[in-house]
Formats: structure tokens, sequence, C-alpha cells
């Protein structure tokens, strides 16, 4: 089959009138913290898809150390690889202040969260080695786990039992070839809100020897007394072995880290190829990420602010009868019934008749006949945005168990 011809066929009538995007939001130039409010076609829209959990991305303060990363530096500072000739103070500092942060003796910052994830995994494991990992990792875990020569065996989601199996396969195996296992799962997945088992899974070190890799990439700066992440959530700070964060979520920013032993860190730092050979974090990415440190450590208030929303958003949700699945975070998924053609027009309906944009999830993610609403609560939401997209999630729940849907040609009224 010609190649345009499988992909015509893959993407199925979706793929015939759709496309990536139908416009552009635009963000209003404030003074305060930004808001989730954005114009989209010239519409103002209610945004529950923002990766700024804390407000952080246009806090004054925020602005104003990236401002003055800027000038200071310019964009291009540093001009090399860290190994090379670009380090700087600045980068050290802040590694040593996110290890101090998430309870591990040293840090290594990472450009990318998702190529940073990859290359963790490529790094540490060779063809000797076995993964033990949850099948529902993010995608930048598996492709990971694609790279890796060895062995690697999947438990299903969060099943300490199943777990338990593919440690004893993989026990098995290591002892023949004299290799380890790792043992990877997230702090905190992103598309159900599940927490990870971390103590369930740190206890099997009583039976197995393995070494644990989590990704925390919504846990940092959310979750724990302190907000250090998931483990200080479930206070299992020791037994994680290996700490991974993204900048993304919580600090709204570029890149992420790696926490782990100074051996470990330092064995990373001269061995992963996709850091070795790239230019290191800019300088005023680097001043922007230790303010917004700061401020995610000294002003708890932020992380109150978005649980109060989280919470009201999804108490009000379950008393309308809407299924949110097994989420104990504030990632907020919305369950509904129906099919791809459905669940495109009710976004469209959403975002054009209510102004509310969201994400949705569709199979192969999820189920076939299963539509995800993901919302994304902030500390900038207020409590009349939730208000608003109560009432209108019942409204458009009503219209597709009416199959108002059903016509794939709905267009916006």
């Amino acid at each position: 089959m010609d190649i345009f011809e499988k992909i015509a066929k893959h993407m199925g009538p979706l793929g015939q009138h759709q496309k990536w995007s139908h416009g552009y939001f635009s963000f209003p130039k404030l003074e305060g913290p930004i808001a989730p409010h954005m114009n989209f076609r010239g519409k103002e829209h209610l945004v529950w898809s923002l990766n700024n959990y804390l407000g952080l991305a246009n806090h004054p303060e925020v602005r104003e150390a990236d401002s003055k990363g800027a000038a200071d530096f310019g964009m291009a500072y540093p001009m090399g690889a860290r190994m090379m000739s670009g380090n700087s103070k600045y980068h050290e500092q802040l590694e040593q202040e996110l290890a101090e942060f998430v309870g591990k003796p040293d840090a290594f910052l990472l450009n990318y969260g998702y190529q940073g994830m990859l290359s963790i995994i490529d790094c540490l494991v060779d063809r000797n080695d076995v993964i033990v990992y949850d099948g529902e990792c993010h995608a930048c875990i598996i492709d990971g786990l694609r790279l890796h020569l060895g062995k690697r065996f999947v438990y299903k989601h969060n099943d300490i039992e199943s777990a338990r199996k593919q440690l004893e396969r993989a026990t098995k195996l290591v002892e023949g070839s004299g290799g380890g296992i790792l043992v990877i799962t997230e702090g905190v997945f992103g598309m159900s809100g599940a927490q990870g088992k971390l103590k369930e899974i740190i206890d099997l070190k009583a039976d197995f020897n393995f070494r644990l890799l989590i990704d925390d990439a919504h846990g940092f700066g959310t979750m724990g007394k302190t907000g250090a992440g998931t483990h200080e959530e479930q206070d299992c700070i020791e037994g994680v072995d290996i700490y991974f964060g993204t900048f993304a979520k919580s600090m709204a920013g570029i890149g992420a880290f790696v926490a782990s032993t100074e051996e470990i860190t330092n064995f990373l730092r001269y061995n992963m190829r996709s850091q070795t050979f790239a230019k290191a974090l800019p300088m005023p990415m680097v001043m922007g990420l230790l303010k917004r440190l700061d401020l995610l450590k000294n002003n708890p208030e932020l992380r109150e602010r978005l649980w109060d929303i989280a919470t009201t958003l999804q108490k009000g949700l379950r008393a309308r009868g809407f299924d949110l699945g097994i989420t104990d975070t504030m990632v907020t998924p919305v369950f509904l019934k129906g099919e791809l053609l459905q669940a495109t027009a009710l976004t469209m309906d959403l975002r054009e008749n209510y102004g509310i944009f969201c994400s949705i999830v569709v199979y192969p993610v999820i189920p076939k006949g299963l539509i995800s609403l993901r919302l994304i609560p902030t500390a900038m939401h207020t409590l009349e945005d939730v208000e608003r997209t109560l009432e209108a999630f019942s409204e458009v729940s009503d219209k597709l168990k009416s199959g108002y849907y059903n016509d794939n040609k709905f267009s916006p009224e």
C-alpha cells in the first residue's frame, strides 16, 4: 500500500476535514499573574489546558527575573555544552537548590523534559539490564524503552501483584546476565490523575533487588507538604532512587532535572549524549527558574489556591453525576460515553458556543467508546470559572446523551 494511502486510512474521517489547529490563542499583556482567559479567533475563552499549575507563568517577579536575565546575558549565553564552555555558577546553584528541595544529594539540569526522560533511560541501562514499568507510563518513557537493547516487562497499571510477577521474571534473567533491574513509574499519571503506588513498590525491595526511577512531572511543585513531589506526599523520599521532574508544569518554564546520588548524577553528566552534545539551558531561563523555584518554595498559598480550585471543581462534577475515574490529584479527567466524531463535535461546541477550551482524549489513549475531557486546574482559576464550567458540562452532557452530536458535520451555532 502507498504510504499516503496508509496515512489516509489511519486518519479516517477525522483527517478529511480536521486540521491540527483552527486558530491561535493570543495572550494578554498583564502586569499580574496570567489569567486562564484568552482570546481565540477574536473570542474570549476560559482555558483548562494550561501548564501553569501555580500561576507562575506571568508572575511579576518571574517576568522581572526573565527580563533581567535576558538584559544581563542576552539569549545566546552560555554558548556551549555544559562540559565545554556552557557551565555557569547559576546552573550549579539551580541544581543544588533543586536537589535540596526534593530531598536528594545532587541534581542535574536537562534541556527538555521529554528528551530528558528518554535519555536517562538510554543512559542508565544496557543490554544486560531489565526494565520493569507501569503499563500507563508516559510516552517519553515508552520511547526511552524502545531504545533499550535488553528485556523489558510491563506490569498492569498500579497493580502491585502484577509488578511482583514481572520482578520475578526480571530477577531470573539478571541472575544469568549479571545485569540489574530498573523499575519505572510515575508520581502522578497525567491522564488519569492517579498517584503511582510508590510506597508499595518500594516495599517490594524487601524481596527484590532493583532501583526505582519516577517521573514526577505533574507532582513536582504540587504534591506533598512543601510541594517537593509525590514522594514527599507518600512519605517515601528515601526509597525513590532517581527522581525526575520537569519545569513545564508547576514552574511554567522549559527544561527538567534528575536528582539522585552524586555518583549517579555525575555518571549522567558525562554519559547522557543528549546533554553532553547539546547547548546548555540559556541564562535567562536559568535565572527565571531560580526565581520560580524560590516562589514555589516560599509561597504555599499558591499551592493552596490550586488545590481549592481542584477540589471544588471535582466535587462539583461528581455531584452532577460525572465520572472522574480514580483521580486523587489535581488532574481532572471527565469520562463520557461516545465515539471520535461525537467527541470532536462536543469539544467544538464547548469551545465555540460556551467559550470553554479543554483537552480531549480518545482511543487509542483510552478504550473505544469513551471520551475523556481533561481539565487542568490552576491557582489562577476562580470559583466563578468553576461554576461556569460545571453548568456548561451539564448541558453538553445532556446533548451527548440525546444524540445531538451524532451528525459529524456539526458546526458552531
